[in-house]
This record gives C-alpha cells, structure tokens and sequence, in this order.
C-alpha cells in the first residue's frame, strides 16, 4: 500500500529547512557601513532617541523595566539590531515597528548617539552562590564543552569584533532573558550561531549567574 505524507508535514518541513538556510543577519560591515558609523550625526541621533528614551533610559526609574540600557553600548552592535528588526532576523513586536521606518543613516545616527552616553550604574548586587562559576566562565570558559571565555569577545576593548555588545552593567533580567532565548533558538540573529551554540551548552543556573556577574559589573567608562 502506497503511503502519503500529510501536506502539512511537507510545508513545515519546507519551513524548517529554508529557515535554517536564512543567513543570520543581513549586515555586511562593508566599508561604507563603517563610513556610515564613522559619519553619523550625533546630534541628528540625540533629536531620534528622544522618543526611545521612554524605554531605553539608564535612569532609576527605568531600571525595573523588561527593556535593555542602550547608554555607552557600542555603535556597531547598536546599528546591527536595529537593522535585524527592521530585515526580520530579530523579532520582536515593538522593536520591529520602531525600526520599520528608519533608515541606514537614522539607525547609524541613533546607535552612535548612544554609544557616546555616559552607562547606567549598575544596582545588581552580586549572587555570591554563583560568582566563582561565573567567573570561570568568564575568564576561562569551559574547553570541555567547548565554550570559549565570554572575555574574549565581551570588553569594552577596541580590539573586541564590532559587533558584540558591551555587557557590564547591563540588566540583569534583560541579559537572562537575552542567553534562554539563544537557547531556544527565539533568538537567532548571532553571526555563525556562536551564541546559540554557547547558550546550548550553559545550564540554567549558569546562565543566571553569568547575567547577575555582568549585570553588577562597572562598565569602564
């Protein structure tokens, strides 16, 4: 008896295959994106951000938010998110709407406005259970699992790639929330699926930890 594979089964499939082929993110840091960067208007930017603030503010009254401090983060990274959500390779409901009508240079504007902000103060007081492991991971990572230190990409430095974001004293909920949805895959705009990959390899409690360890750290600047 011949057998037929349910229609549905085969769209799905067709999905999930396609999906997986779908580059990562769409930016390419191609000499005129780093022009751009590099020309951005900061006061173009500050006039832009006004309406971000509400969110995005590194104020005490927004630090019980869902919503990230974008204040002193870099402008690469801040160029690359919006770009996703505008291209689709970030979701999120409110941010893809933001981002729809921006253009190159209005996005370049805004992340290089806030690249320049003085960061928030971080309020999170370290969780002392789960420092010591966090810290390994941090400063060595895990050759086992093969996940490589977080310090080798995530520093204030300037020899850091461009666009991996700044992580000291940055919310601790936002940073907790940002690695479980790596995990899940919810996320999935990192370029060669690094953190993804590293995310699979981190259990629950390491992934609280490390967030608590970064979320109490005092950016350098």
């Amino acid at each position: 008896m011949r057998r037929f594979i349910p229609v549905l089964s085969v769209v799905m499939a067709f999905h999930s295959l396609t999906s997986a082929a779908e580059p990562s993110s769409q930016v390419a840091w191609t000499a005129d994106t780093l022009n751009l960067l590099k020309q951005a208007s900061l006061e173009r930017g500050r006039i832009m951000a006004d309406s971000c603030e509400a969110c995005h503010a590194a104020t005490d009254e927004n630090a019980a938010s869902d919503y990230p401090y974008l204040a002193g983060q870099r402008a690469a990274y801040l160029f690359k998110q919006l770009r996703d959500y505008k291209n689709g390779n970030r979701i999120n409901a409110i941010m893809t709407g933001m981002a729809a009508p921006l253009s190159n240079q209005a996005m370049a504007d805004i992340a290089a406005w806030y690249s320049q902000q003085v960061p928030a103060v971080p309020v999170t007081t370290p969780d002392n259970s789960l420092a010591a492991t966090a810290s390994a991971l941090v400063a060595r990572g895990d050759p086992g699992r093969l996940i490589t230190p977080c310090s080798a990409c995530h520093t204030e430095s300037a020899d850091k790639p461009l666009d991996n974001p700044v992580l000291a004293g940055q919310k601790a909920a936002y940073l907790e929330d940002s690695l479980l949805a790596y995990q899940t895959g919810h996320r999935h705009n990192d370029t060669y699926q690094r953190m993804r990959l590293i995310a699979n390899s981190l259990t629950r409690d390491e992934i609280h930890g490390l967030a608590v360890y970064y979320a109490s750290r005092t950016p350098s600047r």
